[in-house]
């Protein structure tokens, strides 16, 4: 059972290895609700995660004898690197399984910790099962990242925090992949205080504890296909769903798309890099009545690779009409191509790229085609830019936006 004493000791045990993470205020998120947004940044941890508070509790829990025997668990990153670390400061060695489609930034910085890692399966659910029978082969001490009580003690220490330095708090909103996190900030939430709400996100393609509250049971998704990869658990911890059941107000899902905006904001106005996500707390704010109330959005990891973040900044963009792509189709003769970039500037847009096609018609007198991808500070500034264009006597026609 989860009891507040073991609470208690997990908040000072991990505080031997996690960074402070103090609570981040947000006026940019604040004026969009009506209410008091603060943000709990465990991206800064020096694993880039919360999951190093769970891995390093559990791991002080067992026995001298269990820890040489080498552990392993199976991860999707996050928790791997919890584990290795951990395993570090305690010297014995850590085997980690990852799912092959593992940013390379989580594979390296496991690695970086010590640990041994190996690459199986599409998702974490194949990784975990391979690191099973590894356990069983060699003898190894598996650390389940999520199905475990200990773990999920060691999670709790995030709410501790948040209620010690805002005991106010109204809402603590929480991503959810296989339910440690949310089990333990939930039931620690609840001991502490009766009137948090406490509110779990989930990404919608993976919403695998939605499933098993609406089964009464944990069921197991045939898939689990979400750019939110640490959160892309097809079956939640059996021992997490009656602490979920008891202690959670509600439960949320967000669409990729979602997360993508949340990105850019984060980026923009936060100057913080969170991973898809961690970024479910916030993309999930819209879907909530919080005025006049305080709420904190954990952020639960910040381990994303740099192609993952360029394209993620790229769709992002063209998602909110800041870069889009346009075909105007004019005669093929000096001046035309001035004239259209003319029109453009004059509305203040900020051509990117150019792509001028003489063979979309057989008469090239008559037409060639010019795409023009550009730049424009939102969805009323790209109309304007076409309602010139139009004005002007071309036809705009929108085409897939493209940097590449």
């Amino acid at each position: 059972m989860l009891t507040l004493e073991k609470f208690e000791e997990a908040s000072e045990v991990v505080k031997q290895v996690t960074t402070p993470t103090k609570l981040v205020y947000s006026e940019y998120l604040s004026a969009q609700t009506g209410a008091r947004i603060y943000l709990k940044p465990e991206n800064m941890q020096h694993t880039g995660a919360y999951k190093l508070r769970g891995a390093y509790y559990k791991i002080s829990t067992l026995s001298e004898e269990d820890r040489n025997k080498g552990l392993i668990t199976a991860s999707a990153g996050n928790h791997a690197q919890g584990v290795a670390y951990a395993a570090k400061r305690y010297g014995c060695k850590a085997t980690i399984v990852m799912p092959t489609g593992t940013p390379l930034i989580k594979v390296n910085r496991t690695k970086s910790y010590g640990a041994e890692v190996i690459l199986h399966g599409d998702v974490y659910d194949d990784a975990c099962a391979y690191a099973y029978k590894l356990a069983e082969e060699h003898g190894y001490t598996f650390v389940h990242p999520f199905d475990d009580l200990d773990v999920a003690t060691g999670q709790g220490s995030i709410a501790m925090e948040i209620i010690q330095e805002l005991p106010t708090v109204d809402y603590i909103l929480v991503p959810i992949g296989g339910g440690g996190l949310i089990t333990g900030i939930s039931t620690l939430a609840k001991m502490l205080n009766p009137k948090i709400k406490v509110i779990g996100v989930e990404p919608r393609e993976a919403a695998s504890m939605t499933a098993a509250l609406k089964a009464g049971e944990v069921v197991e998704l045939p898939s689990a296909n979400t750019i939110a990869d640490g959160t892309a658990v097809k079956a939640v911890g059996k021992q997490n769903l009656p602490y979920v059941q008891k202690y959670v107000d509600q439960i949320l899902l967000v669409d990729d798309d979602e997360l993508v905006g949340a990105f850019l904001d984060m980026v923009e106005n936060h100057k913080m890099i969170v991973e898809n996500s961690g970024l479910l707390s916030v993309a999930a704010l819209k879907q909530l009545d919080l005025k006049g109330k305080k709420a904190v959005c954990v952020l639960s990891g910040g381990n994303m690779d740099v192609i993952t973040m360029s394209s993620i900044v790229q769709h992002g963009l063209i998602q909110r009409d800041r870069i889009f792509s346009v075909a105007v189709l004019l005669p093929d003769k000096p001046g035309e191509l001035v004239r259209v970039a003319s029109i453009i500037a004059n509305e203040k847009g900020n051509v990117i790229k150019l792509e001028h096609n003489q063979f979309v018609s057989t008469n090239r007198n008559a037409a060639v085609e010019l795409r023009i991808t550009m730049e424009a500070f939102g969805t009323e500034h790209k109309q304007k830019i076409l309602s010139a264009l139009k004005e002007a006597g071309y036809e705009p026609k929108k085409v897939g936006a493209k940097l590449y």
